[in-house]
Parts: structure tokens; C-alpha cells; sequence
């Protein structure tokens, strides 16, 4: 079915408030084909997750990638070969409906988004679902931290670093990190929070000069929007999940099903640790 996106956040789509309901609720309407925008701000203290759908015969060495980064590729759960269901994440869970768009790549080359993957789904499919960091977000604004793309309305700005991962088989390349401006004091503080949350990227990999990991031109995001600082701020930058996305498109992979940007899985796990 080919995507039409809605992402406005009606009372008729959702008849409840997103940021208090319970992960399977909000399930329900993605699955109904009712919605297919950003997840974010939705299930407050629930692990939030990236999806890669990928063939069998490469699972092995993209797990082994995941292992060997786990700041950028946090994995939370795998499905069983040719199974859906993601039972280890939570009650009825099927990664064929149960996120709002997927995108679909043959190659390394984007193809299209597309409301549910229930006709690309093969046999031979193995999804992977990492951590992301809408949940430690949702921390960080419960702890007064300051985010300046959600105050703009933007998406978060991504870069390509030359912080380089380790390679598995095909799998490898530079990580990707996302940045929020801060003060110094507010990105000590963020740093503290955020190590609460390993499965969603953890604290920072940097602060500070964007050289320093390769960012020539800290206005200009390889994806994202760009964002805007205030007097005395610094960058912050946490890996992020797009790396492994990144790596599975320089990999060339024949086929591979990822969630359109901003669109997650929202699973029953809690988010941080105690």
C-alpha cells in the first residue's frame, strides 16, 4: 500500500492523551493505518526503537555490527527468522503494521515509503529493532534540559563523523551523531541523565569543536534540520541511530526495510535503567 502520509495529531485519531498512553493503545491506531507521522512525545517512559528488516543470509554479520557498536547500534530486540511477531518487546507486536511508515531500499537506493510492509515481508526476514533516543529526549525535557529543535518545531539535526565504527562483513563506515545546543552546565547535566539510558544511545560522545570528529559545517546536517544557538552554547552530539542504517545502505544490501525517519517502534519496555 503506498503511503499517504497524515501526521497531524487530531482528537479523531487520537481520542487520548499520546504522552500518558500505553504503548499498545497507540500501537492499535498505527496498525489501523490511521496515522503515519513522528512518534515522538508519545508513551512517556517507554524504550522507543529503529527497525531494519534484512535478509537472513546477512543477520549474522549485522548483529555482530550492533555487538561491536553499541553506543550508535543499541540493540533491544531480534526477531525469529520469517516471524513478525516481536514477542521479546512486548504483547502482539507485528513489525509488518505496528509502526506508523517504513522505507523501503533495493541496493542502497531509496524506493518509496509505504504504510505496512505486509506484502514485502519474506520468508527469509530478520528484524532488528535498536534503541533510540526519543526516550532519553523525554527525560532531558522532564529534567528542564533545554531542546531546541522541539522548541523550533525541527527535526534534530545528524551528521557524518569520521569516528568510524567497527566493521562486520559489509557492514561499517563512519557513526552518525545527533547534536542539540547547550550550555555548558546544561550539557553536564544531560550527560549525567542520559547515561541512565544505554539501550538508547547512552550519554554524549562529544562536546565541544564539530572538527574535532569531521563536521565541517556544523549549519549544514547530513539529515535533519538545522538548529540555531544561543550566546555561550556548545554542541553536544549522541550517536545515533541512523549509523546502522547508514551502513546498511553503503553495504548495498538487494533488499532492506527501515521505519521512515521519526517514525518508531514503541515497545513495552521500560526506559531507563534504575
Amino acid at each position: 500500500m503506498a503511503l499517504t502520509q497524515t501526521d497531524e495529531l487530531t482528537d479523531d485519531v487520537f481520542p487520548f492523551d499520546r504522552a500518558s498512553a500505553a504503548p499498545g493503545q497507540l500501537r492499535k491506531i498505527f496498525r489501523s493505518g490511521s496515522y503515519r507521522g513522528t512518534t515522538a512525545a508519545m508513551a512517556d517512559g517507554y524504550t522507543q526503537g529503529n527497525l531494519a528488516i534484512i535478509p537472513e543470509r546477512f543477520a549474522l554479520d549485522f548483529a555482530r555490527f550492533c555487538q561491536r557498536n553499541p553506543q550508535p547500534c543499541p540493540m533491544i530486540g531480534v526477531s525469529d527468522t520469517g516471524n513478525p511477531q516481536m514477542f521479546t518487546l512486548g504483547k502482539d507486536i507485528d513489525i509488518r503494521t505496528d509502526i506508523p511508515s517504513y522505507n523501503i531500499y533495493r541496493n542502497g537506493e531509496y524506493e518509496g515509503s509505504v504504510a505496512d510492509i505486509n506484502e514485502y515481508w519474506e520468508d527469509d526476514s530478520v528484524a532488528f529493532v535498536l534503541g533510540c533516543s526519543f526516550s532519553f529526549e523525554e527525560a532531558l525535557a522532564q529534567e528542564k534540559v533545554p531542546l531546541r529543535h522541539q522548541e523550533l518545531g525541527r527535526t534534530c539535526p545528524m551528521y557524518k563523523t569520521s569516528i568510524e565504527t567497527e566493521v562486520s562483513g559489509p557492514f561499517g563506515g563512519g557513526m552518525v551523531v545527533s547534536m542539540r545546543p547547550m550550555s555548558p552546565s546544561d550539557a553536564i547535566r544531560a550527560s549525567a541523565i542520559t547515561a541512565r539510558f544505554p539501550h538508547t544511545h547512552g550519554m554524549p560522545v562529544h562536546m565541544g569543536n564539530p572538527l574535532d570528529i569531521g563536521i565541517t559545517d556544523i549549519h549544514k546536517p547530513d539529515w535533519g534540520d538545522p538548529t540555531e544557538f544561543y550566546e555561550g552554547e556548545i554542541p553536544v552530539f549522541w550517536a545515533c541511530g541512523v549509523t546502522p542504517q547508514n551502513a546498511i545502505q553503503n553495504a548495498r544490501i538487494p533488499f532492506v526495510i527501515t521505519h521512515t525517519p521519526g517514525s518508531m517502534l514503541i515497545t513495552d519496555k521500560i526506559s531507563a535503567i534504575a
